[in-house]
């Protein structure tokens, strides 16, 4: 049974998304290695290449992504940061990633049995890179929605509500 899995990050927006960044092989994702390579080298600068500082930069709650070195870097070189304080502890409803794109991502790759880490690697190259830009698009169109219903719940479930 196939059991290695790769780590990868991505950003998403209209009009465009960044290519996926993949972390290092065994590398320990703590807040270092996530604000130095992740951040500073990879993600940031694939962002402003798409928009410029127009963006609201948005992360889960991992204990790497509150690190309080990469809160303040963050702080410091993001337009708009909704920090950690301001985001429910676990919140995969509120991004369009977890909520809709990686779900259509795992139906495509998943098709047929993964045969290692390397057939895994294209097969999510291939299918990001075709993936039409229409459902990054509605993904990110229903983001307000679910804030403004993640509010209204105060954090509670609201899929019923969309």
């Amino acid at each position: 049974m196939f059991s290695k899995s790769l780590m990868v990050s991505v950003a998403v927006c209209k009009p465009r998304c960044t290519e996926l960044i993949f972390v290092q092989p065994g590398a320990k994702v703590n807040g270092t290695y996530y604000r130095d390579e992740l951040l500073a080298k990879h993600m940031l600068p694939a962002i402003r290449q798409i928009a410029g500082d127009q963006f609201i930069f948005q992360q889960d709650s991992a204990a790497a992504h509150r690190a309080r070195d990469t809160v303040d870097f963050l702080r410091r070189s993001t337009p708009q940061f909704i920090i950690p304080d301001l985001w429910p502890p676990n919140s995969p409803d509120l991004n369009p990633v977890d909520y809709k794109i990686w779900g259509v991502m795992q139906d495509r790759v998943y098709k047929t049995a993964i045969r290692g880490l390397n057939d895994l690697k294209r097969r999510l190259i291939a299918e990001w890179s075709g993936l039409q830009q229409s459902i990054v698009d509605d993904a990110v169109d229903q983001w307000r929605k679910r804030l403004y219903y993640c509010v209204e719940t105060s954090g509670r479930h609201f899929e019923h509500l969309l």
